[in-house]
């Protein structure tokens, strides 16, 4: 058999071999090639404004959703291997075919990450990026995830009276909010939290901050938390915040527990 006819059938081989354990799942069966009949367009009855559908459709959604769009080499092992291990990885973080089954503070939680991680460049992960180069956000689609995660009452005044803050209440919206990101002990994706109150800006240790953050060289208290919570870009623009708490007395709330985690 001549060298060029060997290299031929071990070529085929190695295909054949390649879609044939494609069909095995070793992360979970992220059903790439689906057959898809006619559905609802995706978010169409989530309350999510046609522009943010539109970004989160287009940049999102073939991880972060039921409805993959795979390329042609998902076909083959272990590229597919690799897609399906991603995309079930990134279901179970936040699944838009399941948007209108959260509850509203996970979708603003969700909201203010996705703000947040694309802003950041987090997101897309740089592995997905090097094989697709559209996919890096766009500077409008930045715009449009961050006005989404501020919410149309983030600048809602605060009207609250100083005395009916409550640290319980704050601890609860901490943990159903900013778990995500914070904690208070360490640092995640955010700083740690503990000892906030009273601590100048862009100095937790061990943490990278943003160098907007850094330069600004605020103390942390009642007023510029409140600011803070309320609009990070008002306050502070360029850092890498998108996370807001609308209302005036989750603000209070969350500022109150924060200051009593801080032992103020």
């Amino acid at each position: 058999m001549s060298r060029v006819k060997t290299m031929s059938v071990c070529g085929a081989i190695a295909l054949f071999a390649s879609l044939a354990l494609a069909r095995v799942h070793p992360f979970g069966d992220a059903g790439l090639y689906a057959a898809k009949g006619a559905k609802t367009p995706m978010l169409s009855h989530s309350g999510v404004p046609v522009e943010v559908r539109a970004v989160l459709v287009d940049q999102c959604a073939s991880c972060h959703s039921n409805e993959p769009n795979a390329p042609v080499y998902g076909h083959f092992a272990p590229a597919s291997w690799l897609m399906e291990r991603d995309i079930v990885k990134a279901r179970q973080a936040m699944n838009f075919s399941l948007w209108e089954s959260y509850s509203a503070d996970r979708q603003q939680t969700l909201a203010a990450m996705i703000a947040q991680e694309t802003k950041s460049h987090q997101m897309p992960p740089e592995q997905y990026r090097l094989m697709h180069w559209n996919a890096r956000p766009r500077d409008v689609d930045l715009r449009i995830l961050g006005r989404w995660a501020h919410g149309p009452q983030a600048m809602q005044a605060d009207t609250t009276i100083a005395g009916d803050a409550d640290p319980e209440r704050g601890e609860a919206l901490f943990e159903k909010r900013c778990i995500g990101c914070h904690a208070l002990t360490q640092n995640r994706k955010g700083p740690r939290l503990q000892g906030v109150y009273g601590r100048t800006s862009g100095t937790a240790e061990g943490f990278t901050y943003s160098g907007a953050l850094k330069s600004a060289q605020i103390v942390w208290d009642q007023t510029s938390l409140g600011k803070w919570l309320a609009d990070p870009d008002a306050l502070i623009p360029g850092n890498d915040m998108d996370f807001v708490v609308s209302k005036p007395q989750e603000r209070r709330d969350l500022i109150s527990y924060l200051k009593q985690s801080s032992g103020k």
